[in-house]
């Protein structure tokens, strides 16, 4: 078991390392990418990467506060669902309500790495392995229908 500051210590390597590693990546347009904070330029929606003790996550996460704005851009993802998919070439899942870490009701699209910990750096291979090709695809996937979200 690690203590907080040991846990953020270690999240923080992870996510260095995975950064540094994807620095030299441009996105779908060429350009030059944050992909650990990847900016959609449509406020209230974000794509995510997470990890954490027991496993590792990618997600398009609505977070409109407004509970018909947020279901609307859910329903556009929706009407997308067969270009994300052929995108990621998987099946992700689709939750019209779920509730995010601070308690909040979201809606999200994602797809998650069972039994992987952020904790042993001996899954971190697996892990970006993981997360690496979902967020290139998803970059590839938004960079083809971001307009319609405008």
């Amino acid at each position: 078991m690690y203590s907080k500051q040991e846990a953020s210590v270690i999240k923080k390597k992870f996510w260095t390392s995975f950064g540094q590693y994807m620095k030299p990546l441009p996105n779908s347009d060429g350009e030059i990418t944050n992909w650990l904070n990847y900016k959609t330029g449509i406020k209230h929606l974000h794509f995510r990467m997470d990890a954490g003790n027991k496993q590792a996550s990618v997600s398009i996460e609505l977070k409109h506060p407004d509970t018909e704005m947020r279901q609307q851009y859910f329903e556009q993802f929706v009407q997308l669902k067969k270009i994300l998919q052929e995108s990621t070439g998987e099946e992700w899942i689709w939750e019209m309500q779920a509730t995010d870490e601070d308690g909040n009701i979201i809606s999200r699209i994602g797809i998650t790495l069972e039994k992987a910990t952020i904790f042993n750096t001996e899954d971190w291979p697996a892990i970006i392995s993981f997360l690496k090709p979902r967020i290139i695809a998803l970059d590839h996937f938004w960079s083809s229908v971001k307009y319609g979200f405008e």
